[in-house]
């Protein structure tokens, strides 16, 4: 029994600590992050989206019924940005659909880091056949048009939620980060520390995960955030073209509907700037956000 309790205690002990530790880099990071204005200004841009994301659709809930008496209508107290050629809220809809979106960016990125990542890793340290089987998919990868092969991936496979989306981005986003990543890594691993790992030899998953990931990290967080904002761009590109079976309410769609209103209606372009403006905040955001982590984690770039 007092075994148990020792070891429950051990176990709460380590867990606390590595909270704490958590919450440590949490907090050096925002206040690095915040001691950049590019940073800063990305940084707030990027968590106004992501809290109207989480919270926004709870304190404004979309109704898509339709509602002929309140067809547009100009911006008011009750509609902030009028609302469309069924009496739906636009402001509403920009909400519920920031969910949507913001997820399509998030999975895409998550899984074209992992992949990219693990590949350029895998063919710049190991070498060999490996590495000319991985390189010979990526060039093949870049040499092809990435648009009109992620259309026709569109026009084949019925897009019906965030997680297909996402993987039809991957399909061609991981080969760039995956090139870059393999010379980088290719130069690393004739540094000294590394050539000092081999000789107390070292397994290649410490040395991959202690010695060289750290080392790419900066590297790898600025071009997690590019390729959000890419995503973005990408599946609102496949949203206007009509090959997504997708929300009405994300800003693909509405920008598509907006299309087609435009040949019966004049108020389209009220309709349209909505979601064209958030697409842009997004993006400046992200873009902002990007260049402030390269300044704060580019040793070569360290202002201070």
């Amino acid at each position: 029994m007092v075994d148990v309790k020792v070891k429950c205690a051990a176990i709460a002990r380590s867990v606390l600590k590595g909270v704490r530790r958590i919450l440590g880099v949490i907090g050096n990071f925002h206040r690095k992050a915040f001691q950049n204005r590019k940073a800063a200004a990305g940084y707030c841009i990027l968590l106004f989206f992501i809290l109207t994301a989480v919270f926004g659709p709870l304190i404004f809930p979309y109704n898509q019924a339709t509602v002929f008496e309140d067809r547009y209508l100009s911006a008011s107290w009750a509609h902030p940005f009028g609302t469309d050629e069924k009496g739906r809220d636009i402001f509403r809809m920009l909400i519920d659909g920031s969910r949507s979106v913001l997820s399509i960016a998030l999975l895409t990125g998550i899984f074209t880091i992992v992949l990219g990542t693990f590949l350029g890793i895998l063919s710049g340290f190991v070498g060999g056949i490996t590495d000319k089987i991985i390189q010979t998919v990526t060039n093949l990868l870049l040499t092809i048009p990435s648009l009109p092969v992620i259309l026709m991936l569109a026009a084949l496979i019925t897009i019906k939620d965030s997680l297909t989306f996402a993987l039809i981005l991957t399909v061609w986003g991981w080969a760039p980060l995956c090139r870059a990543l393999r010379a980088q890594v290719m130069s690393l691993k004739e540094r000294d520390f590394i050539q000092i790992c081999r000789v107390m030899r070292m397994n290649r998953a410490h040395i991959i995960v202690k010695e060289l990931t750290p080392n790419l990290f900066s590297y790898i967080a600025v071009n997690f955030v590019l390729i959000m904002r890419n995503a973005i761009t990408g599946s609102m590109g496949i949203m206007i073209l009509g090959l997504a079976a997708f929300e009405p309410t994300n800003w693909g769609a509405m920008l598509y509907h907006a299309r087609e209103l435009g040949l019966i209606s004049s108020n389209v372009i009220n309709y349209m700037l909505k979601p064209l403006a958030a697409v842009v905040l997004f993006q400046m955001g992200a873009v902002l956000f990007a260049n402030g982590l390269d300044e704060i984690l580019n040793p070569r770039l360290r202002l201070n």
